[in-house]
């Protein structure tokens, strides 16, 4: 039997409700999703402030009342984009398509003949990107409607608005 497996990749600081409706449109049209997980060696950094076990955690719960068979891996960095492709075959279930809206990431992986498609972007500008979310934490302004309940909850336990705080400071403050 052939299974129709996909491949989605972001940084995911934090799961948002932008990606759980990719993940959702996604599911649609295949049998497995493999999520990786990038920059996976990144963590406690503004920009990244969430390790990629957290961010494992995170996708596996929301996606627990969504009843889409898939695999969240962690990808680290490659700062060779010639042979990024082959490192993330090398680290996935084998798939056939990959969606994408990065224009890096659609180049390489056309340039080795895998099938990309792009999926809609979901209300970007209504607060769904990770950057508008770790802002809203950070000011203390209402991040929690952006993402999924079960997403509030692992940041909540990890302490991670605490932490993004305070690794946002620096030593002048």
């Amino acid at each position: 039997m052939y299974m129709r497996r996909a491949f989605y990749i972001g940084r995911f600081q934090p799961f948002h409700l932008g990606h759980y409706s990719i993940i959702k449109s996604i599911a649609q049209d295949v049998d497995e999703l493999v999520i990786g997980i990038g920059s996976a060696q990144k963590s406690h950094e503004p920009k990244n402030p969430f390790t990629a076990g957290e961010r494992v955690m995170m996708i596996r719960h929301a996606l627990e009342d969504a009843d889409i068979a898939h695999y969240a891996i962690p990808i680290e960095d490659l700062q060779r984009n010639a042979v990024w492709v082959s490192h993330i075959i090398s680290m996935t279930p084998p798939f056939d398509t990959v969606y994408s809206n990065n224009p890096l990431v659609i180049q390489l992986f056309k340039e080795v003949g895998i099938e990309v498609r792009q999926p809609p972007m979901y209300y970007r500008n209504n607060g769904y990107s990770g950057r508008e979310i770790r802002k809203r934490m950070i000011a203390e302004e209402d991040w929690k409607t952006l993402v999924h309940p079960a997403v509030a909850d692992v940041i909540e336990e990890i302490h991670g608005v605490e932490r993004l705080k305070q690794i946002s400071k620096t030593d002048i403050d």
